[in-house]
């Protein structure tokens, strides 16, 4: 009887994770055939610095950068725009599609659960997130000698709050867009800030003070500063690591409270 008992508990414990994983292994399929997706996450940033990279004057060193060349910048810009894409451009009309035809509330009626495919989606976005900044990275380095970071372990936490927190939003628009068209929408005017404040088009070093701080207390501002300094060989202040991690539970809270599955 202990022994059955001990099966029991034993099944009802991986049960779940055989379940999750079936999910995640469908939703990885389901997304290495969206060309789109693997393109916007994975080759559009790398391909953006590169482009940057090639302008002249973008690889000289600059006196008012501290020294510092333009391409040296926007290596950790191009690694958050990796993120933004996933976060806010591939991963809000997956998630309100599904919820649109229904599949999370028929989801909702086995065994798997609609978390799963939600955790599942979270999961799969994230690592295809960093391993786009693995990419940006690692071309920065090769084709316009730009230092590794100098902070590797203040770079990596900074890395690991910027992702949650874009996950943390997408999330959000998830749970305020009622169809795939709003989501469309919303994560739209949101990507757009997202990429003004980790600076896509003006780097936040080269800001003017003002506007600096104010972006400076954006999710992406303060992430595009964090990876800024550890990159230089400083550990990333504990102000901006905080703003991302504010910005995250935040997200996540709201959109947990207000999220539908059907």
């Amino acid at each position: 009887m202990a022994t059955a008992n001990t099966l029991t508990g034993h099944e009802s414990r991986t049960a779940p994770a055989g379940a999750w994983l079936a999910v995640l292994r469908s939703e990885t399929r389901l997304f290495l055939r969206e060309p789109g997706s693997l393109f916007w996450i994975l080759v559009f940033p790398t391909a953006l610095m590169t482009i940057l990279g090639l302008i002249p004057s973008f690889r000289h060193p600059d006196d008012a950068l501290g020294g510092r060349r333009v391409i040296d910048l926007y290596v950790p810009v191009s690694v958050l725009l990796a993120m933004i894409m996933a976060g806010l451009q591939a991963m809000p009309p997956v998630l309100t599609g599904y919820r649109e035809r229904g599949i999370l509330r028929r989801m909702s009626t086995t065994p798997v659960r609609p978390s799963a495919l939600l955790s599942a989606q979270i999961a799969l976005h994230g690592t295809a997130a960093a391993g786009s900044a693995l990419l940006v990275m690692a071309a920065g380095r090769i084709a316009f000698d730009v230092p590794l970071p100098g902070q590797p372990f203040g770079y990596l936490l900074a890395l690991l709050l910027a992702v949650a927190s874009v996950l943390a939003l997408g999330a959000l628009v998830c749970a305020v867009s009622r169809t795939t068209k709003v989501s469309a929408a919303v994560g739209s005017v949101v990507y757009l800030v997202m990429m003004f404040t980790a600076g896509v088009w003006v780097p936040v070093q080269t800001m003017p003070d003002t506007l600096r701080r104010i972006v400076q207390v954006t999710p992406f501002g303060a992430a595009s500063q964090a990876l800024d300094r550890a990159a230089s060989g400083s550990w990333p202040s504990w102000a901006y690591l905080g703003v991302m991690a504010l910005w995250t539970v935040l997200a996540a809270g709201v959109a947990i409270r207000t999220f539908r599955w059907e």
